[in-house]
């Protein structure tokens, strides 16, 4: 089995990497390429909702909807990028919002 990748900041990849998953920090610039192997190389993909936020809306939309492999966004270990909750923004579009 192959095991996960994680994209983000270095110390939320500190504790990735201690679970046994792949992780990539990468500079400002690489990360499309960092994608691009991750894409190729793993059945599941991390990437913090900073390093997301740094895509431009088309590569998000890509990411997001990709469905081999899935990626999961999580908050980094700063919190500076909120995680958007697809569940809240779902109900209130269909107007069933709690």
């Amino acid at each position: 089995m192959v095991a996960p990748v994680f994209i983000g900041d270095e110390v939320t990849a500190a504790g990735f990497r201690l679970a046994g998953v792949r992780v990539r920090t990468p500079q400002e610039g690489e990360l499309a390429g960092v994608l691009d192997w991750a894409n190729s190389n793993t059945s599941l993909v991390y990437i913090t909702a900073e390093y997301a936020a740094t895509l431009d809306h088309d590569q998000q939309y890509r990411l997001f909807t990709q469905l081999d492999p899935p990626v999961v966004v999580i908050p980094d270990i700063r919190s500076n990028t909120p995680v958007q909750d697809l569940a809240t923004e779902l109900r209130a579009q269909l107007g069933v919002l709690e």
